[in-house]
């Protein structure tokens, strides 16, 4: 474990955000002697307007540089990889944060290795995945890195043992936080969505609903009109909405539009399983990535076949975790990774959907040549190719195992009517 102690009279690369563990720590850094160069990268948070004001803060902590690092395609990358492996932690949670770790160390990383630096510090707890994720992504990227962590180290928490002596801290030495100790709860923020936490969040008879949405509106606040949307997937990248030509970054940012002015994928609520053991809960807003990641559902189930699927939806599973978990850099996401490529080049299609309200139903696919779904096949009313009596055949084939598992004793039906009485 890296303490302060080590640090003294070394450089530190403080991957900063800003806020309220960035002043605290790059001021409590250079007090012992060490110096700080804030690296912040622009994964365009909604949150932060003016990257300047960021690095005038930084700088008034006592850190001796700082630099903003451009990330935006490589954010709008990331996004597009997580919804065409639909990798939803837990079945809910778009891995924006996730996934937005993965995308500052690897923006942050050559930053380092340009300037000769081999100490990366963070300002994540001790109690929560990002600690995971700037550990093994820096790790993986680059073994030769140091992480230093203040939140581990016990000189920093012997003086601090949470926000409210950080604010103090802070408040002492006039430094430009803009937290307050009445904050209700926390937020963390990219492109992809925001993720709000702690304060009162943290009390489950406390609705989601208080939190302000930063990417929409509530649902009662949403036009009363509804919108349909048209987005065309070329090779699973959305490359036009409603006829308009767009980029990865520009796809994301017009669907956050859209699909927060309607409240879609705001204010999701979700008690998950952190890696390190604790469950936690968050309330989450992914507009862009709910209205993508739908249209882009809608378009596989078109496409890939029974058994296609079952390995597709472990895939997904799997690369949910990898990505929340910080292994989104190791050999098995590689090896996932190839295996997704034939399904993404045949996610070609056109989908629309109708916003109301919160909700997003389907109306439309056109344009889909590797589709499978055949209207005469699927038809009650017409034969097509599928003659209902070629069936009879395939029962009789089927119906040898089943009277088989009968007669030797291996069928047991529930007894659904004895269940009711079960206290």
């Amino acid at each position: 474990m890296t303490t302060v102690a080590d640090l003294k009279g070394q450089t530190v690369a403080f991957a900063a955000s800003g806020g309220l563990d960035s002043c605290t720590v790059t001021k409590w850094l250079t007090e012992h002697d060490v110096k700080v160069v804030a690296l912040t990268a622009d994964i365009a948070q909604p949150d932060e307007a003016n990257f300047d004001e960021i690095g005038t803060r930084m700088r008034q902590c006592g850190a001796s540089d700082y630099i903003a690092l451009p990330l935006h395609e490589m954010i709008a990358e990331s996004g597009i990889e997580v919804i065409q492996f639909q990798a939803c932690y837990e079945g809910n949670y778009w891995n924006t944060t996730g996934i937005g770790r993965h995308v500052i160390v690897a923006g942050l990383v050559p930053e380092m290795q340009k300037r000769g630096i081999k100490v990366l510090g963070h300002g994540a707890t001790g109690r929560g995945n990002d600690q995971v994720r700037f550990q093994l992504c820096t790790n993986m990227l680059d073994p030769s890195l140091t992480i230093y962590a203040p939140w581990r180290d016990p000189a920093f928490l012997a003086q601090f043992r949470g926000r409210t002596e950080m604010i103090d801290y802070c408040h002492a030495r006039k430094l430009p936080i803009k937290v307050s100790k009445e904050a209700p709860y926390s937020t963390d923020a990219n492109l992809l969505g925001l993720t709000h936490e702690a304060g009162k969040l943290e009390h489950l008879t406390v609705g989601p609903w208080f939190v302000t949405p930063g990417m929409g509106v509530k649902p009662q606040d949403a036009p009363n009109e509804p919108e349909s949307v048209t987005i065309r997937f070329e090779q699973g990248r959305p490359v036009s909405i409603n006829g308009h030509g767009t980029t990865a970054f520009q796809a994301i940012q017009q669907a956050n539009s859209i699909g927060g002015k309607h409240a879609i994928g705001i204010c999701s609520h979700l008690v998950e399983n952190r890696f390190v053991g604790i469950k936690s809960r968050g309330v989450y807003e992914a507009p862009g990535m709910e209205l993508l990641g739908t249209a882009y559902r809608y378009l596989l189930q078109l496409i890939v076949d029974r058994r296609a699927r079952e390995l597709f939806d472990t895939l997904s599973a799997f690369m949910a975790k990898q990505i929340y978990q910080g292994y989104g850099f190791d050999l098995a996401t590689q090896m996932a990774r190839e295996a997704m490529k034939p399904i993404v080049k045949l996610a070609t299609g056109t989908v629309a959907l109708t916003l109301y309200k919160g909700t997003l139903t389907y109306d439309s696919a056109i344009h889909v040549p590797a589709q499978l779904y055949s209207e005469a096949n699927a038809s009650m009313e017409a034969i097509g190719s599928f003659d209902h009596a070629d069936s009879e055949g395939f029962l009789r084939v089927l119906q040898v195992s089943a009277r088989a598992l009968a007669v030797n004793g291996q069928v047991t039906p529930p007894d659904w009517a004895a269940a009711k009485k079960i206290t």
